[in-house]
């Protein structure tokens, strides 16, 4: 009986300190308005104070009266509508938040890539290499992702070997190993479309590129050194944009985005994902020289080609009708310098094409399409894939050292 009392006696006074804490509150708040300052700023704050600890005071009194129901629980049930619900903690979150779930937890680099794991393939192929006399058969590993249930995978053209390889073979996650043939590549931006006979597959949902900020959580998902390591995840940021690199001789890739995820041989065509799993870029290079250097092609640049392949089963390019080449090498090769330091010179103009229509001529140097600054040939071809049959384009152009704009209408390459 003594000890009843004691523990009514006990529990008396943890409800008399939490009222005497409740009243000094309400004391502040009257105050305030007393001396005319404003307090709805600091109500939800006080509020939510008077709630936490009426919920302290549950949870303790529950414990002191014999258990009939734990702190834990009292603190969980009373306390749970204050709690966002996972999805909207994750919506509101673009880092590496880790998100608790049933005692367990989840991070964003995680979710991303649930997400995104089951629309990554890997990539075999076999090529036949030509040495003098004797030929080779040469095999090769990349990896891809699934832009349509359909079968319609993007990757990069080298790993495919720009088209000219002699088989193509795509494994899937659940195990399926897939003939694969390219419809659609270009060496030019090393982007590349390859179909396999398959529906209902899972399918990446792709973001926007044009939006990423330098800072961003980047994940990369891939194949590094064959399908030993298949669907390797690396994380890291996204630590540059529009930066230019030179694959080989000839061929300068621009506009690429530079991530600190790791990307090794193998993870060359996988996606390159944000945090919420959207597909932003597709993992292309890196520099072997140094670390933490790895590129991928912006997702924005291709989005017009997968619809327009989908669609019709091929992409064609639109039709302008000049032979040209960028400034910088004319003035080399011929020993001459021109009034304009960029952009592209019109060495022939076809008859009857959209240049001829639109009166561009040779000797004209193209510095602009619309809003989109042309600097050399990789440029003007990358641009066009924004256009269709029939669209028309402001093309800002140097002629005899002034400036002017000539409207074309382009047509469909034949």
């Amino acid at each position: 009986m003594d000890d009843e009392r004691r523990d009514f006696d006990q529990m008396m006074e943890i409800i008399e300190g939490i009222d005497a804490v409740v009243e000094d509150v309400e004391e502040e708040e009257e105050e305030e308005k007393r001396i005319d300052i404003s307090v709805d700023k600091n109500k939800d704050k006080r509020k939510r104070r008077k709630k936490i600890l009426s919920y302290v005071a549950v949870a303790l009194i529950s414990s002191i009266i014999g258990g009939l129901i734990s702190p834990y629980i009292a603190i969980k049930y009373l306390y749970a509508d204050m709690l966002p619900s996972l999805e909207e903690e994750a919506n509101s979150y673009k880092d590496n938040v880790i998100y608790n779930v049933d005692g367990g937890s989840i991070n964003a680099i995680s979710l991303a890539a649930k997400k995104a794991m089951g629309s990554v393939v890997g990539i075999t192929t076999k090529a036949v290499q030509n040495f003098g006399f004797f030929s080779q058969e040469v095999d090769g590993v990349g990896s891809g992702v699934i832009v349509d249930e359909n079968g319609y995978i993007l990757t990069n053209s080298h790993v495919v070997g720009d088209g000219k390889v002699k088989e193509i073979m795509v494994l899937l996650e659940n195990g399926d190993k897939l003939p694969g043939k390219v419809l659609w590549n270009d060496s030019a931006t090393d982007l590349a479309i390859v179909k396999i006979e398959a529906t209902n597959l899972p399918v990446a949902t792709l973001g926007d590129s044009d939006k990423l900020e330098v800072g961003e959580i980047a994940i990369a998902i891939g194949n590094p050194l064959g399908m030993e390591f298949q669907r390797t995840v690396t994380s890291g940021i996204i630590s540059g944009l529009h930066r230019s690199i030179q694959v080989d001789q000839y061929n300068i890739i621009e506009d690429l985005i530079q991530t600190d995820a790791s990307i090794n041989e193998g993870n060359s065509g996988g996606p390159l994902l944000n945090s919420r799993g959207e597909v932003i870029g597709i993992n292309t290079a890196k520099i072997k020289t140094a670390e933490g250097l790895g590129f991928a092609i912006p997702i924005n640049t291709v989005k017009p080609i997968i619809e327009q392949v989908v669609k019709e089963g091929s992409y064609k390019t639109v039709f302008v009708g000049i032979t040209g080449v960028e400034v910088e090498l004319y003035e080399r090769r011929l020993g001459v310098e021109l009034s304009v330091d960029e952009g592209v010179i019109i060495l022939e103009v076809v008859p009857n094409s959209p240049a001829d229509k639109a009166d561009l001529r040779a000797g004209d140097v193209i510095r602009k399409i619309d809003d989109q600054e042309i600097k050399n040939m990789n440029q003007l071809k990358k641009s066009l894939y924004r256009y269709k049959k029939g669209d028309r384009a402001t093309l800002t152009i140097v002629r005899n050292g002034q400036e002017e704009q000539l409207e074309i209408e382009f047509s469909e390459l034949r």
